[in-house]
């Protein structure tokens, strides 16, 4: 099964280009997956792709739907303002304006955003040395990871300057005692990057509970797993394999096919 083929039941609407039903199905996909992975934060947090074209518009999430329950046809399209580009009966979240909309309008390279808050991912947040760059997952994000300080519940287009600055050319956001916000030039890349940070996060915690002194990595050792694994990710397709492997693990374990 092609994942790409997969529409929840749903029909291409007349008015929706291939190339936006294929975006439409994809990011779906990833909703349901970090639903299936239980990274979800209830009703809250978010997941954009920008809209090929030359329009900066993106899709997101309609507010108040559990991630489960988003599909194809009931994602939102709004313009880098917050506002729907085409009428819903569902609204957006504010929150995911203020952030998303910030990385969209100032990054051409990054065309999906994914913001989670899981207990691992939160822990990290909280101390001062961040991400650590000890194991496996750790070591490849070795200068990819931006830190922004706490401001309170990113509601405001004020932050957005400073959250951008904070993020300067890198791929993984952290926000200080919030969360974390990773972005791609496509949502497999960025899923499977979330994945990575997700994966270090909980080493990162469960070896901070146990006693011992940690295995430092080297400076050499660090960069080496970071390029390899972006080579990997950028230019051998291992992203996209991955993503597939996911959703048809997914999709088998909930009966949908």
């Amino acid at each position: 099964m092609n994942a790409s083929t997969f529409s929840y039941g749903e029909s291409q609407p007349s008015h929706c280009s291939d190339a936006e039903w294929a975006l439409r199905i994809r990011l779906t996909h990833c909703y349901r997956l970090v639903d299936y992975l239980g990274w979800t934060e209830m009703i809250f947090n978010h997941i954009s792709a920008r809209l090929p074209g030359p329009g900066h518009h993106y899709l997101v999430n309609p507010f108040a739907l559990n991630y489960n329950e988003v599909t194809p046809t009931n994602l939102l399209k709004v313009g880098l303002d917050g506002q729907l580009a085409e009428p819903s009966e569902y609204k957006a979240n504010p929150a995911g304006f203020a952030l998303h909309s910030a990385i969209h309008g100032a990054r051409d390279d990054l065309h999906c955003v994914i913001h989670t808050h899981t207990t691992p991912i939160s822990a990290v947040t909280m101390k001062k040395a961040g991400f650590e760059h000890n194991d496996f997952y750790g070591a490849q994000l070795y200068g990819r990871v931006g830190y922004h300080e706490f401001e309170g519940i990113t509601l405001f287009a004020e932050e957005k300057e400073r959250m951008l600055a904070s993020l300067g050319s890198k791929h993984i956001l952290v926000l200080r005692n919030h969360g974390v916000a990773v972005c791609e030039q496509d949502i497999e890349r960025t899923f499977f990057l979330l994945w990575t940070v997700q994966r270090a996060a909980e080493i990162q915690a469960a070896g901070r509970a146990m006693g011992g002194e940690d295995v430092q990595l080297s400076h050499d050792v660090r960069q080496k797993c970071a390029d390899l694994t972006q080579q990997l990710i950028r230019n051998d397709g291992f992203a996209e394999l991955f993503f597939e492997a996911i959703v048809r693990k997914m999709l088998k374990a909930q009966k949908l096919i």
